[in-house]
């Protein structure tokens, strides 16, 4: 992912994930990481237990709260662990949108993906896209990435229907399921930089 030109790794720690990871094989790979790929834990209402085995474990330039956490959360997860905070929103509807300004006070970024079905096993990863429109050309308080569905032929449009400025792709760059196929990592970023901007994962 690095090698390719990605801003960001995500380790993903959410057992029902397929790219879910171990605490060791997370900081293995962590370790290993180049000099300048940020390192992002994704969890999933984590609670501090959880947190402060993968905190204290692996070297963090991020969390990422991917579940149901509430600003109260997010405010209380960003003190205790002194690292920036993305917290992940779910967009279906233009009414999901005003949970974006609730939490970008009290988190440092936002990640704007596609709100899955109340059966979905995942909160994210799944593979869908939301109406890219709902969120052409908007401005929040915290920068904000666009995440959901994303794959090499589709990401220069989300971009410039968007104005993204980052962008997290996971399932659209894997051969199966918590598999990344190089190829596509690498045609994905390809596509993404055209207006210049980091990848996530």
């Amino acid at each position: 992912m690095a090698a390719a030109g990605a801003a960001y790794a995500g380790f993903v720690f959410f057992p029902k994930s397929p790219r879910h990871l171990s605490i060791p094989a997370a900081r293995a790979l962590a370790l290993a990481a180049p000099p300048g790929l940020a390192k992002v834990a994704l969890v999933v209402d984590a609670d501090d237990a959880t947190l402060d085995a993968i905190t204290e474990a692996m070297p963090l330039d991020m969390l990422q709260l991917h579940g149901h956490e509430t600003p109260d959360r997010v405010a209380q997860v960003r003190a205790r662990y002194g690292l920036p905070v993305m917290k992940a929103v779910g967009v279906a509807d233009e009414g999901d949108l005003a949970a974006v300004f609730d939490y970008s006070l009290v988190a440092d970024q936002i990640l704007l993906d596609a709100k899955p079905a109340k059966t979905a096993d995942l909160p994210g990863g799944n593979g869908l896209s939301f109406d890219w429109r709902l969120v052409a050309q908007r401005r929040w308080l915290r920068p904000w990435m666009l995440a959901g569905g994303l794959t090499p032929d589709n990401v220069a449009e989300a971009i410039r229907l968007t104005n993204a400025r980052q962008v997290d792709v996971s399932s659209g760059v894997e051969s199966a399921p918590g598999v990344k196929d190089p190829a596509k990592v690498a045609a994905f970023v390809t596509a993404a930089m055209g207006p210049a901007i980091p990848v996530l994962r």
